[in-house]
């Protein structure tokens, strides 16, 4: 019975107009990505450009890391079209049209400045839409319809970043990148009916009525629940093993003596087919197994397909091996993001979908960009075949914080844990409002002092990779008095980590403890 009703589940999710605008529109949100971090750079190498210059073009894609700063405003305007998401995806197409437009009036004579410009320009429109999209799709779906939207959306994205990253690079010099460049803008035009006739969400919670409630109660919303903590550590810590075992995959296979060709060809068609086959499986299998039951299943699979890697680091030069053990990796690893996806969207309240969805999916994210360094200073301690092996232990944190939620063997997650269960019980006095802002400048110093080390430590790393020594004052000293554009980016990141972990901080105390009301006289103890 269990079984017909899920064939059922899907039969109707594929038909759904709700599913196939949420796939339609992951198009518009992969195609500027796809611009930014692969196509403008190589534009500006093919013209020339220094690669100095280049490296500094190519972070324009810092907005997609900071998105969450800005993505409270979402939830809280209402465009005057459309509805309360869609009018702010209709506003993210419009602006990457004209943008894009503009970027390929540069076609003929290009100026540096003027392409960075625009080019960072599109990532901020880029970003917002990603937002608006996002919480769009949280707000839209049904519960069933959830684990084929996270396939078809990541195919859908993946088609975007190829057609305006590899195939505009090729068609580039021999169609002119004027029309190359204007043909992406009318794309972003051809998609409005999309969104235009998407339709809005059945339900739709009340919105937040000011923009401190926007802010301030995404965090609080969350934090009320049951094992919060254990989430958030999840969160991080689940594509751990994964994460830094693909780190330097590339460099790894070069050191094995792999051509440009094979490497190539691993990265550009079966690490892409693999990935696209795994997160679809994964998604699908996801709404037969259950949420719970699918993190398990593909969380140890996912670390346990390293073995494949450090087979290739013990046999040497071996082609067939090679390519088996990037189909094996990026497919489980594929599968594992597919029931991770599903999960974010259970966990996301819809009243703020754009704001949480967006610190769930940072969260997410801030695991892969600590990856890398940690990573190569492991393999130059223990080699690459050891590394990899160390890799799948790395998968036990995560594993544990699961364990805390969803017990090995439950089909779903608890249904207090997710987005409309009940929040869970309160301990402790309530808290002043002084006490609230105390708790949140402690957490902001504390985590900008943390992102402002780890930064630190992660440049150590990398400089001591590079055949240097472990140094840790003097990037200590770029991120306190910055020179560079990328010591800016990176001091801004350690505050908006500062930020967002004093907020955190302080809306967990409101969350389990209340807030104290204010006295007649304003005076308030914390």
């Amino acid at each position: 019975m269990a079984q017909n009703s899920t064939a059922q589940s899907l039969r109707s999710a594929v038909k759904s107009w709700r599913l196939g605008a949420v796939t339609l529109l992951s198009l518009s949100s992969g195609m500027p990505l796809g611009l930014v971090i692969i196509c403008v750079p190589a534009w500006m190498a093919m013209i020339q450009v220094d690669i100095k210059t280049i490296g500094v073009l190519t972070l324009a894609q810092v907005p997609y890391a900071f998105k969450f700063l800005w993505s409270p405003l979402i939830d809280r305007f209402r465009p005057p079209w459309l509805g309360r998401k869609r009018g702010w995806i209709l506003i993210g197409q419009l602006a990457l049209a004209a943008l894009t437009f503009g970027l390929a009036s540069q076609a003929t004579d290009p100026t540096v400045g003027a392409v960075a410009a625009l080019t960072v320009l599109i990532a901020f429109a880029s970003a917002t839409q990603d937002i608006a999209i996002d919480a769009y799709t949280v707000d839209v779906l049904d519960r069933e319809e959830q684990g084929l939207a996270v396939g078809a959306r990541t195919a859908m994205y993946r088609i975007g970043m190829w057609l305006a990253g590899a195939i505009a690079i090729s068609l580039g010099p021999q169609l002119g990148w004027e029309v190359t460049l204007g043909a992406q803008a009318v794309v972003y035009l051809l998609l409005l009916p999309v969104t235009v006739f998407a339709p809005e969400p059945r339900a739709q919670p009340l919105p937040p009525q000011s923009l401190r409630e926007a802010i301030w109660d995404p965090f609080v919303g969350f934090l009320q629940k049951n094992r919060s903590l254990e989430i958030v550590a999840f969160l991080l810590l689940y594509k751990l093993a994964d994460n830094l075992a693909v780190a330097l995959v590339r460099p790894f296979l070069v050191e094995m003596g792999y051509s440009e060709w094979d490497v190539g060809i691993v990265s550009g068609t079966v690490g892409v087919l693999f990935t696209l086959l795994g997160t679809f499986l994964g998604s699908f299998l996801t709404n037969y197994l259950g949420v719970g039951r699918a993190l398990w299943y593909f969380g140890v699979l996912q670390a346990a397909a390293n073995i494949g890697y450090a087979l290739v680091a013990q046999v040497g030069l071996n082609r067939p091996l090679m390519y088996a053990a990037m189909a094996l990796d990026t497919g489980a690893s594929g599968m594992g993001t597919g029931a991770f996806m599903v999960l974010l969207l259970r966990l996301t309240q819809k009243r703020f979908s754009a704001t949480q969805y967006a610190l769930f999916s940072s969260i997410f994210a801030l695991g892969r960009t600590v990856a890398g360094p940690i990573a190569g200073s492991l393999v130059d301690a223990i080699g690459w075949r050891d590394f990899f092996l160390l890799t799948i232990a790395f998968s036990a944190p995560g594993l544990a914080m699961l364990q805390r939620f969803v017990p090995w063997g439950a089909r779903e997650i608890p249904a207090e844990i997710e987005a409309d269960g009940a929040p869970g019980e309160r301990s402790g006095a309530p808290v002043g409002r002084l006490g609230l802002l105390a708790r949140g400048l402690g957490g902001f110093v504390g985590g900008s002092l943390a992102g402002l080390l780890a930064s630190a430590a992660l440049a150590g790393l990398k400089g001591a990779r590079d055949g240097g020594v472990f140094d840790l004052a003097a990037p200590l000293a770029r991120l306190l008095r910055p020179g560079a554009v990328s010591d800016y980016i990176d001091a801004i990141g350690a505050l908006a980590f500062g930020l967002v972990l004093g907020f955190g901080w302080a809306a967990h105390a409101a969350a389990r403890r209340g807030v104290k009301a204010a006295p007649a006289s304003g005076l308030e103890q914390g």
